[in-house]
């Protein structure tokens, strides 16, 4: 564990076995969520008032914040404080992994609150799918802001991006899919040579678009783009072997991810579940884990 910051609390009560530091951990790692999606993670069989207990007593030890949204109903959000974050980021189910952009005051969480309770959310219903359905999925098997030399994750976009941009995106998994990072001042062993995602994934990741904040009229201009960039040749060898599909959030929320909600990049007028239809040679046909393994901004 880190050493305690100057200034900072003494921890006098703190479940480092259990929910207190899986609690911490998901702040550490999604950066904000409100106490409902906290509650539905962490301890979705006790009572919602044990998990604000939980939280509050988190943030007595100076581990975690909270804000208020007064426009959103007086909706609290958690993040983590500089302090909590460097202790999860110690633990060993955090340890090796992108450290975390906390913000530093409540201005910057309210700025930044919309895009990151969109990707809590997009990661909860993906969770919940997955105790459904019995899979060996926990909460922190997705990684928000997964990151690669070239871009990569499961697109999450609350109306941010222009479609043109959502459509380069696709460019960027393309060259994912066949980058290999050259050494320096040494000779490339085989496994050197490989796939840079090969190093993380057994099978390159679905890549799945999330809209918010589009509403119905906005995720058609999505679509078309991402179907206009399937046109090039890299894209089209990379959906080839990888399923990309997009849905609306709302549509996650109102049936399950594993449902027929996701439309095909190359096909926008089908719609499918989130697995790879078995008549396209290399998709994969069963995860064990429902989820996707990250999340982009």
């Amino acid at each position: 564990m880190p050493p305690c910051t100057r200034g900072a609390p003494a921890i006098t009560d703190f479940d480092t076995s259990g929910r207190d530091r899986l609690a911490l951990a998901l702040l550490t790692q999604y950066r904000m969520a409100t106490t409902e999606q906290m509650h539905l993670i962490v301890s979705p069989d006790v009572r919602i008032e044990q998990t604000r207990r939980r939280l509050l007593k988190l943030r007595a030890e100076g581990l975690i914040d909270r804000v208020t949204l007064p426009q959103a109903g007086r909706l609290r959000v958690w993040h983590p404080r500089a302090y909590g974050a460097q202790i999860a980021s110690g633990w060993p189910e955090l340890r090796g992994r992108r450290p975390p952009r906390t913000a530093t005051d409540r201005t910057a969480v309210r700025l930044a609150v919309g895009h990151a309770l969109t990707v809590t959310e997009t990661a909860l219903q993906f969770l919940q799918d997955a105790r459904r359905r019995g899979d060996m999925c926990q909460p922190l098997d997705r990684l928000p802001e997964a990151h690669h030399p070239l871009g990569g994750g499961i697109e999450v976009d609350r109306a941010t991006m222009g479609p043109e941009r959502m459509a380069a995106k696709l460019n960027s998994y393309a060259r994912l899919l066949s980058y290999v990072p050259q050494p320096v001042g040494r000779r490339p062993t085989l496994e050197a040579r490989q796939e840079e995602w090969r190093h993380r994934y057994p099978l390159f990741p679905r890549v799945l678009f999330v809209l918010d904040g589009t509403g119905p009229a906005g995720v058609e201009p999505c679509l078309r783009a991402l179907r206009a960039a399937s046109e090039d040749l890299a894209v089209a060898n990379l959906l080839r072997t990888v399923p990309v599909l997009a849905t609306p959030l709302t549509d996650l929320r109102r049936h399950e991810p594993v449902a027929s909600v996701w439309r095909p990049v190359r096909d926008p007028e089908q719609r499918s579940g989130p697995g790879m239809p078995s008549r396209v040679s290399g998709w994969q046909k069963k995860m064990e884990c429902t989820a996707p393994v990250g999340f982009c901004y």
